[in-house]
C-alpha cells in the first residue's frame, strides 16, 4: 500500500501566534489538494523557535489542546482528511507548559499527543518548558505502530531503540534543528533509521531567527538509511521561502526488505553482555 506524504516546511514568526496559525492550515489544505494521506509539520509553530526569547513567545502561544487553535486544526484535518501530525505547539495544562506533538486523525479527533521528554538546554529549552516521562507510538489503522519523536528526542539512539522494541517501523519527528547541528542531522538520522529498520519523516523549520538559523533539509528516511526525499537548506543567516515536499512511499515494502538484518541487531541487543574495563598500570 502506497501512501502520500506531505511535509511543511516553513519558519514561523515569533509573537505573532495568529498568523502562524492561518500559514499552518493554508499548508494543511494546500498538501490535502495535492493528494496528501499524511501531512507532518514542525516543531513549535504556533510561537516559532527564536531561543533568546522561546520562554515568553511560547507562554503568550500557550492554549490548552482543546482550546481555539485546537479546533481550528481539528476542523482542518477534517476537511483535509488526512492524518495531520501538526508538528507541536505550546500546550498549556494548569500552570504547566509543554512542548506537544498533536496527531489529528481524518474524521478530526485528536488521535494522540506527545509531550517532548528531551529538552534541549543548551538553547535554554528547559527555562520555557515541563518535560514530558513518556515515550509515544499510536497504533495507526493503516501503518500500524507508528511512534513520534520531537527534535532533540530523537538524538538519542535509546530512543529509536525504544520506539523500535515497542513496534514502530515509522517515526514522525517535528523539528526545529539549527544550523550549528547540521552534522547530527546529516549522520545521526539515517543512522537511526538503518539500525532499526524505521522510516523518519523529520519535518523541521527553515531560515533565520532573531536568535540563530533553523537548518530545513525536513526528509523522508528509508530503513536502509536512505534519503529519499529532501528540501532545501540554508547556510547561517539564511532566508528560505516556505516548501512543501510530497513524497509517495511504499512504506511495508522497504521495511520488510531490511527487517532480517534490523531485527536481528533487535535480538542481540537484547542479549549485549556485560562491559569489563582493564586497567593497565
Amino acid at each position: 500500500m502506497q501512501t502520500t506524504v506531505g511535509i511543511a516546511q516553513f519558519l514561523a514568526t515569533p509573537a505573532d501566534a495568529a498568523g502562524n496559525l492561518v500559514r499552518a492550515i493554508d499548508h494543511v489544505a494546500s498538501l490535502a489538494a495535492k493528494g496528501c494521506d499524511l501531512i507532518v509539520l514542525p516543531e513549535l509553530w504556533p510561537c516559532g523557535f527564536s531561543w533568546d526569547t522561546l520562554a515568553d513567545d511560547a507562554r503568550a502561544a500557550a492554549e490548552p489542546l482543546d482550546g481555539q487553535r485546537g479546533a481550528a486544526l481539528s476542523r482542518a484535518a477534517q476537511a483535509a482528511r488526512a492524518w495531520v501530525l501538526a508538528g507541536t505547539v505550546p500546550e498549556l495544562d494548569g500552570r504547566d507548559l509543554f512542548n506537544t506533538a498533536v496527531l489529528y486523525g481524518p474524521d478530526g479527533r485528536l488521535a494522540a499527543l506527545h509531550r517532548k521528554v528531551r529538552l534541549y538546554t543548551p538553547l535554554a529549552e528547559d527555562r520555557a518548558f515541563s518535560a514530558g516521562d513518556v515515550l509515544t507510538v499510536v497504533r495507526h489503522p493503516e501503518l500500524g505502530p507508528v511512534g513520534i519523536a520531537t527534535c532533540f528526542d530523537g538524538d538519542f539512539p535509546e530512543v529509536s531503540r525504544a520506539l523500535r522494541r515497542a513496534g514502530a517501523r515509522v517515526v514522525l519527528h517535528p523539528a526545529a534543528y539549527e544550523v550549528a547541528a547540521e552534522r547530527w542531522w546529516d549522520v545521526l538520522y539515517p543512522a537511526n533509521a538503518l539500525a532499526n529498520g524505521q522510516w523518519w519523516i523529520s519535518v523541521n523549520q527553515c531560515g533565520a531567527t532573531p536568535s540563530g538559523t533553523l537548518l530545513g533539509a525536513s526528509r523522508v528516511i528509508s530503513p536502509a538509511g536512505e534519503i529519499v526525499a529532501e528540501a532545501g537548506r540554508v547556510p547561517e543567516g539564511g532566508v528560505a521561502a516556505p516548501e512543501e515536499l510530497v513524497v509517495v512511499v511504499d512504506f511495508a515494502s522497504e521495511i520488510a526488505r531490511w527487517d532480517e538484518t534490523s531485527t536481528a541487531l533487535l535480538a542481540e541487543a537484547r542479549a549485549t553482555p556485560p562491559v569489563r574495563v582493564i586497567h593497565v598500570a
